[in-house]
């Protein structure tokens, strides 16, 4: 079958760390273009900007759009109606409205439009998943906490509305969560830490529940220094489960599973490519829903300045 088309708008360090080396290890892309200010892939065309790209008379059929949130509506508006099928980078947008806006303009062009959480395809998830489907869980308790310094160094967007403060990170336990339990959660209360000297938190504590009164606490820090956490630990009535590493290791009573090998983002271009050939699309804002609701309903407290 003849391959898909591939370019990629927003050149930065999760391109050249995990989507430059699944799009060169799946047979149905071609990588073909670029579009991006500062950054280049060797070896492929590259452009400045969307329009340009779009307007170069390359033959492109999919755009995977990996820039800050807040600027991704205006780029995925103009893919959309140019007829491109088009991979969303987590988060899907800086607004749920947006999001909904295009998802409502690729269902009028026809073209395919996926929200990716790259967390939910790690090897233990589903998995666990699966398990909770049989012993339904009765606590939940998310830790996930980096070093900002390490992962977004000198990146003021995250520091800027729309650019999430720590729900970058924690968005990604969000998706886990929404994914692996058997009902939807809501939250209940939320404490937001956010810096004198920025614009959103670097840190959050949120409460959860759902209709069966499952206890679901997170706690998301970006003051983490030495090792980094992504763990979450669930009880039910018999098991004791943690998920670690942000779902490549699961230990169910204390002993390690058995886990598929297939990495997250090799998982989510094979998953690009069955919604594209079956004609369909894939946005679920759920975990993003969650962020939202955190901004509107916690209690936002200010901290020490953060340089």
């Amino acid at each position: 079958m003849t391959p898909i088309k591939l370019a990629i708008a927003g050149v930065g360090k999760i391109v050249y760390d995990q989507h430059a080396p699944a799009i060169a290890g799946n047979p149905d892309f071609q990588l073909v273009a670029t579009a991006s200010r500062n950054h280049s892939i060797d070896g492929v065309t590259a452009f400045k900007t969307m329009a340009e790209m779009l307007d170069s008379g390359t033959q492109i059929d999919a755009i995977s759009l990996c820039m800050p949130p807040q600027y991704r509506y205006e780029a995925a508006h103009q893919a959309l109606l140019a007829g491109k099928h088009v991979f969303l980078e987590k988060p899907p947008g800086a607004t749920l409205s947006e999001v909904e806006s295009l998802k409502a303009l690729a269902a009028e062009q026809g073209v395919t439009l996926f929200a990716s959480w790259h967390s939910r395809h790690a090897p233990a998830v589903q998995v666990l998943k699966r398990h909770l489907e049989q012993h339904a869980p009765r606590r939940v308790e998310v830790i996930w906490r980096e070093d900002v310094r390490h992962w977004h160094p000198d990146q003021e967007w995250i520091w800027q509305p729309g650019g999430l403060g720590v729900f970058d990170p924690g968005i990604n336990a969000l998706s886990i969560v929404t994914e692996i339990l058997p009902q939807p959660m809501f939250l209940k209360q939320a404490t937001l830490e956010v810096p004198a000297n920025r614009q959103t938190p670097i840190a959050a504590r949120l409460a959860f529940t759902d209709a069966l009164a499952t206890d679901v606490q997170a706690d998301f820090d970006w003051r983490q220094t030495g090792e980094q956490t992504w763990d979450i630990v669930i009880d039910t009535a018999s098991t004791h489960l943690h998920l670690k590493k942000g779902g490549h290791e699961l230990w169910i009573d204390q002993a390690p599973s058995e886990l598929p090998v297939e990495g997250e983002y090799p998982s989510l271009y094979a998953h690009f490519c069955q919604l594209i050939r079956n004609k369909s699309s894939d946005v679920d804002v759920a975990p993003l829903r969650h962020v939202a609701d955190a901004f509107m309903l916690g209690e936002h407290v200010v901290t020490d300045a953060f340089v």
